[in-house]
């Protein structure tokens, strides 16, 4: 056999075991429940427990879910989101390399800011008018709204705090 076949066979060999083992893991961890817009689907990690529990007793919990908002509008920007934070989030659960409490990242923290204003923007534009749209945060004041403080995201809380 030519070097160039095996080659070829120890490409094919990578690739199926990739696949396979990728295949295995996101029908373990139940990966497609990720794709719907089910909250308990949250909650399959235990990191998330207190989150969806808090989400749960919120006054949010009878009008949105996580996907509105922990993600963008639009098909693209909601998929790529969720593809990136499942991504990270299988990476740092794995690792156990993750901050106790959790702490939102600075773009899905934006998602988050931009979700309030959209739906309460009868509240939010007269605020952003006077203070001006990169000086409002809903979340400085109200982090723990869909989370309710002791059931939250004591990230929100812990990276406002952070200079």
């Amino acid at each position: 056999m030519r070097p160039r076949s095996w080659l070829f066979i120890a490409l094919g060999a990578c690739v199926g075991l990739a696949l396979g083992i990728g295949g295995f893991t996101f029908t373990y961890a139940k990966g497609y429940a990720y794709l719907t817009n089910d909250p308990a689907a949250c909650a399959n990690c235990h990191v998330m427990r207190e989150q969806y529990e808090g989400w749960m007793k919120s006054s949010h919990h009878a009008v949105a879910t996580c996907n509105d908002c922990h993600t963008p509008p639009g098909l693209v920007g909601k998929y790529a989101t969720k593809a990136s934070n499942g991504f990270w989030h299988s990476f740092y659960f794995t690792t156990g390399n993750f901050p106790e409490p959790i702490q939102i990242r600075p773009a899905n923290r934006d998602v988050a800011e931009r979700a309030c204003q959209k739906c309460h923007g009868d509240v939010t534009e007269p605020l952003t008018a006077s203070h001006g749209a990169g000086e409002t945060s809903c979340l400085r004041c109200h982090n723990s709204v869909g989370h309710p403080e002791g059931l939250g995201h004591p990230g929100l809380q812990a990276q406002e705090t952070q200079p």
